[in-house]
């Protein structure tokens, strides 16, 4: 390649991400932007934040409303997002990051999904230990004693949570589990609050379990990831420091599932 070319290339993907970013300011403001103001947040000059939103406006990624002087996003940008919601798949997404959480925790990671109003495990990465999680792939357990079940409940809307509580009740599992609604409303509060959702031995007698909801664009549970392992060796020091990586992790699985927190 000549330095000509070298020279060529680079102001194409130059071009590329300034188009980009102008994308993304206008899709950060629901009242749409005027010229000077898209040209501020994407730190280009006028003259050239006009000419790529007059390129993006001929492909329909850009709209220009004339009587408020202002730049909203296109349908075909729609369109594209529209694809990406259609081909995502939480589960295959959580995969590497179900890897690594594992590896960072030593504990089994897990991916589980609302089905029918109970938790279902939908994937998992055992631990190496030779004691490890009771919930296999394909287990089904109750939402408001389970860690990830209580992460996926906190961040439904409120009538749906409720709705679930009512319908499959609040059974006992062991002598830590919630049964009220009072206090299996006033956790799920706690949980939002933190970010995370402990299970310290509400499911089983001796197990713990931490875990955090992925979200979708709305900001409502998709799935919840968690790590679970015996209490002897999930103390309380560990217990804090697994939490924020499970935390962590959500976070970056709803960021490339293309969520948001609420």
């Amino acid at each position: 390649m000549t330095s000509k070319e070298a020279d060529g290339r680079a102001g194409q993907v130059r071009s590329i991400t300034r188009a980009l970013t102008v994308m993304r300011a206008l899709s950060e403001s629901a009242d749409g932007l005027t010229l000077s103001e898209t040209a501020a947040k994407a730190g280009l000059a006028a003259s050239t934040a006009h000419r790529i939103l007059t390129t993006l406006e001929a492909e329909r990624f850009a709209r220009f409303d004339g009587a408020a002087g202002v730049w909203h996003v296109g349908v075909s940008a729609f369109t594209v997002g529209a694809a990406f919601a259609r081909t995502r798949d939480v589960i295959a997404l959580a995969r590497p990051y179900m890897r690594r959480l594992m590896e960072q925790t030593g504990e089994t990671a897990n991916v589980f999904l609302e089905s029918g109003g109970e938790a279902v495990c939908m994937a998992q990465i055992e631990s190496r230990h030779s004691m490890r999680a009771l919930t296999r792939v394909g287990g089904r357990v109750k939402m408001h004693w389970s860690g990830a079940g209580k992460a996926i409940l906190a961040h439904m809307r409120e009538e749906q949570a409720r709705a679930i509580l009512a319908e499959h009740g609040m059974p006992r599992a062991t002598s830590r589990t919630l049964v009220t609604e009072d206090a299996v409303l006033a956790e799920l509060e706690r949980i939002r609050a933190a970010g995370i959702s402990i299970d310290d031995e509400e499911n089983a007698e001796g197990m713990r379990c931490v875990a955090a909801a992925v979200l979708n664009e709305q900001g409502l549970p998709a799935a919840a990831i968690s790590v679970s392992g015996p209490k002897a060796r999930i103390g309380e020091d560990k217990l804090r420091a697994i939490g924020e990586t499970v935390k962590r992790i959500a976070g970056e699985i709803t960021r490339d599932y293309g969520g948001r927190r609420g």
